[in-house]
């Protein structure tokens, strides 16, 4: 299982389902990302993103990613995923939130971040 914090690289392959719990202990949220290559363990930063942690826990919550793929990727760079179905249906997103670009957190590699 890799262990991420809220800003990683995923690994390509098709996403087949997430679920998200929170720890009281220490104020994050933990989601597991299950794709055909293994887990992935998601940690999100409660305190500099909520808003983002909130709106990406509530997509998990209505399984919005199940079944959805990666389907963009580049080489050493990035992956993003989440927004297109395995059969290529792009999935109808929610309103969007306010952007928490200016919390401190960076765009690293090993990191994850919502588009």
């Amino acid at each position: 299982m890799f262990k991420r914090t809220l800003t990683a690289a995923i690994t390509l392959l098709a996403l087949s389902s997430v679920s998200a719990q929170a720890l009281a202990a220490k104020g994050d949220t933990h989601v597991l990302l299950t794709t055909s290559a293994g887990n992935i363990e998601l940690e999100l930063n409660n305190q500099k993103a909520p808003v983002s942690v909130k709106n990406f826990v509530d997509y998990v919550n209505n399984g919005f990613y199940n079944n959805t793929i990666f389907h963009r990727v580049i080489p050493g760079f990035m992956v993003q995923g989440g927004g297109f179905t395995t059969d290529m249906q792009q999935k109808q997103t929610n309103a969007p939130i306010k952007n928490e670009a200016d919390n401190g957190l960076r765009n690293l590699r090993g990191t994850i971040s919502m588009a």
